[in-house]
């Protein structure tokens, strides 16, 4: 019986969905929730080994908890204009990122989340169904020209998003 147990355990997490995640043990940098009016629509975290943020500076990972139902095509939508908010619409077009990540992306529901890891290498999305703690990789990685853009939505400076911006990356009033 002793030997049925610790195979079964074994086998449990050699599983690639039960193997832990890169970010599993990095620090926060800080964390923000997007509310649009009255409804809270996610959660947000910023992730780095050492709980430090600084652009350029891999690997990061940027952690959406959802709290409300969004299919794949409002995501995409509000991505283009953000993007186009950015100045970044037309290199997204000339290289299909908007094509790629709507055939990447869930649909999302309360409870549900989604990650982008960014490394040096460019970047990689990882999802989670609610009510489970496991996240698999979705999709294919993503150049760093596409992780740069990105990450603009909510780390650069221009971001339509300022103060969540600020409270993501943990800002000081020199920030």
């Amino acid at each position: 019986m002793k030997r049925l147990l610790l195979l079964t355990v074994a086998l449990l997490f050699s599983f690639p969905a039960f193997a832990a995640t890169p970010w599993d043990h990095w620090r926060q940098v800080g964390h923000a929730t997007l509310s649009w009016g009255p409804f809270d629509v996610y959660d947000s975290q910023l992730l780095t080994p050492e709980g430090h943020y600084q652009a350029q500076k891999w690997p990061q990972a940027l952690v959406i908890n959802y709290l409300r139902s969004i299919d794949r095509e409002e995501l995409t939508k509000a991505t283009e204009e953000q993007w186009q908010a950015l100045g970044l619409l037309e290199q997204a077009r000339k290289n299909d990122w908007l094509n790629s990540v709507k055939t990447t992306w869930p649909d999302v529901s309360n409870g549900s989340g989604i990650v982008f890891l960014a490394n040096e290498n460019g970047g990689q999305f990882y999802s989670r169904a609610p009510n489970s703690v496991l996240f698999q990789a979705i999709g294919e990685p993503f150049s760093p020209a596409f992780r740069d853009a990105f990450l603009a939505i909510w780390l650069s400076p221009a971001t339509q998003y300022p103060d969540l911006r600020s409270k993501l990356i943990g800002a000081t009033a020199s920030d």
